[in-house]
């Protein structure tokens, strides 16, 4: 029993599963933290406390060091919602600094390692509190952010599909938020998934603002009358990786091919910003010695 329990868990790095005795109480905050630990998976510590522990039961501490950072590690790990669940009841500091941690990194301008950072932290504050589709939102926003960076444009397949996982869960949880049903159908619509992206906007159209729902109503008949882009938006993000690479390798005649071939279908052009694409276009022919072409490209970046 216990080694299919070991071989179900997550391997991370620099931590070690400790398998309690039954009887094992987790124990501190002068006795305002009991919680007997029968029945839950294995005690994720960090690999210096775990060889500290010569024969004993790890202590509050270690406890709460080993599960905060298997959850940095991978918040989707094995036993994430019963180790988010402990971390609830018995250390409300950690749980407060991972709201600190959260709030400094809304407000600033972050790069791509931070928005991991900041969808790893989202994650843990989604265990914590299931039942928040706000947090479903925002995990889904700055997996958005990401698939739609240029500079990790590589990683658009797995985060539009987590995004839409994502919002997926926000929809289910809060049907009525107008955000949440806008940006669901966005989703949809990006994988080409239309027909379903209309059902979702319709169904939500009056929620909108004035604005917002002129918009929507503008992109649902283009749906119905079949304006669409030529392949699905994320297949044109795809490409963009591979113009980025071939780009980054040198090839730049490649990736001009490429660029022009996505910016050739119009509706795509107008329905998704597109200013580093250009840029990255008048890149490629300055590098080329194309520099009216680069010029032009620049212009409109």
């Amino acid at each position: 029993m216990t080694s299919r329990l070991q071989k179900q868990l997550t391997p991370l790095q620099g931590i070690l599963y400790y398998t309690p005795p039954d009887d094992y109480l987790l124990s501190g905050r002068d006795g305002m933290v009991a919680i007997q630990w029968g029945g839950k998976p294995p005690i994720p510590l960090l690999a210096e406390d775990f060889t500290a522990l010569t024969g004993g039961a790890p202590d509050y501490d270690m406890v709460g060091r080993g599960i905060y950072q298997a959850l940095r590690l991978d918040p989707d790990c094995s036993g994430a919602a019963t180790y988010a669940a402990v971390l609830r009841e018995a250390y409300p500091h950690i749980v407060s600094d991972l709201g600190g941690q959260i709030i400094m990194l809304e407000a600033k301008e972050i790069d791509t390692p931070y928005l991991d950072r900041k969808i790893t932290l989202l994650k843990i504050m989604a265990l914590l509190d299931p039942g928040n589709d706000g947090l479903s939102l925002e995990i889904a926003r700055a997996y958005i952010d990401k698939g739609s960076r240029l500079a990790s444009m590589q990683y658009c397949v797995t985060c539009w599909y987590a995004a839409e996982k994502h919002l997926k869960g926000a929809f289910s949880l809060n049907p009525g938020d107008r955000h949440v049903a806008y940006e669901y159908g966005e989703a949809q619509y990006v994988l080409g998934r239309y027909d379903r992206a209309a059902e979702i906007w319709s169904d939500a159209i009056m929620l909108l603002e004035p604005a917002e729902r002129a918009q929507v109503e503008a992109r649902i008949a283009g749906i119905l009358a079949g304006r669409i882009p030529l392949v699905p938006p994320l297949d044109y993000l795809t490409a963009l990786s591979v113009a980025i690479e071939q780009h980054g390798n040198g090839f730049n005649d490649e990736a001009i091919s490429i660029i022009n071939d996505v910016l050739s279908d119009p509706v795509f052009a107008e329905q998704f910003p597109l200013n580093e694409v250009y840029y990255l276009l008048g890149t490629c022919y300055q590098e080329t010695g194309l520099m009216a072409e680069a010029a032009e490209a620049f212009r409109r970046s």
